[in-house]
């Protein structure tokens, strides 16, 4: 029997590096308004919690409101368009996919990115590896609430007792938490894995393959805290 029916993934860091492409949209409207630009650390640092969030934390200190609205805009317009450019899945995730659907394990992405963006790159990249793909909208509580994971479930017809999250940041662990159930954290994202263990991750995984080996037959070599 396989350890979990269903997997729920979080998208960036996770499953899709898109680190380069966010900073370019964020450093492009910055640039536009006379603000100084982020290195990519930085960029690191502040996704995670949505790209309002994202936004508020790259733009300068006093900025008002409503120009932090308009740069807000702007990023989307940016990041629609280009958000495919250097955006690519980590090595070993599409195997990692393909190898859980023909063991009939039920997957979902689950994200803070807006909706049409997740489901855009979701479709681009892993095409029908990924059903269902949930991203922050108006009316549906982002993460570290639950409410986006508990839609995926219900879109899948699964069982939270047979389901795994997995993520690769502390807002991840948190929202498996909210959600009741075990999150399996990865160290190939956009937070290490001393900062993981710190946020009280129960595994961390440093490879897909590893991951993999977890998923579908309960192996675990992986640092566990």
């Amino acid at each position: 029997m396989l350890p979990y029916s269903t997997v729920i993934f979080d998208l960036d860091g996770t499953l899709l590096d898109t680190l380069q492409d966010l900073a370019d949209s964020v450093n492009y409207v910055l640039s536009q308004h006379q603000m100084p630009t982020r290195t990519l650390d930085e960029i690191r640092r502040f996704v995670g919690n949505g790209v309002g969030l994202l936004l508020h934390r790259a733009v300068s200190a006093g900025t008002s409101p409503q120009l932090e609205a308009q740069c807000l805009a702007e990023f989307r317009a940016h990041y629609t368009d280009h958000m495919a450019d250097h955006t690519a899945p980590y090595p070993g995730v599409l195997a990692l996919l393909d190898s859980l659907a023909q063991a009939g394990v039920r997957t979902a992405v689950v994200s803070n990115k807006f909706d049409g963006a997740v489901k855009g790159l979701c479709r681009r990249y892993f095409g029908d590896r990924i059903p269902v793909a949930i991203g922050e909208s108006q009316g549906v509580a982002r993460k570290p609430a639950p409410d986006t994971v508990f839609r995926a479930l219900a879109q899948l017809e699964a069982d939270a007792g047979g389901t795994a999250y997995v993520g690769d940041s502390e807002v991840d662990i948190q929202t498996a938490r909210n959600a009741g159930l075990p999150c399996l954290s990865v160290s190939w994202g956009f937070r290490d894995a001393a900062l993981l263990e710190k946020n009280g991750a129960q595994r961390i995984f440093s490879s897909p393959a590893a991951l993999q080996a977890f998923l579908l037959h309960g192996q675990c070599d992986e640092f566990r805290p």
